[in-house]
């Protein structure tokens, strides 16, 4: 299983793809990039001591319904995904969602 460590994606491969960022998303036309902004939901350091407080950052007062929805939203486009690669396969620009490609 691919594991993500120190801005580095480990596949079981063995293949390291290095980012620049700390996360990977994916768009409704099933492209993938790196997500560099944790502007929607994210964990704050805070504080210059020895020992910096964490807190949530909750910018747009997501419910947990609504956390459950996007993430639900965000499985549900991966797995859009590899649908898409089992039928298409790769090399096809026909596996992503022609609808919002530009």
């Amino acid at each position: 299983m691919a594991d993500f460590k120190r801005r580095t994606l480990l596949l079981s491969s063995g293949k390291q793809i290095k980012l620049f960022g700390n996360s990977i998303a994916i768009g409704k036309s099933l492209e993938i990039g790196e997500g560099y902004a944790p502007n929607i939901f994210s964990c704050m350091q805070e504080g210059t001591s020895e020992k910096p407080t964490s807190t949530v950052s909750n910018p747009h007062k997501i419910t947990v319904e609504e956390m459950m929805e996007l993430a639900d939203y965000n499985i549900q486009l991966w797995m859009d995904l590899k649908s898409a690669v089992r039928k298409h396969g790769l090399n096809s620009p026909k596996l992503f969602n022609s609808e919002v490609v530009h």
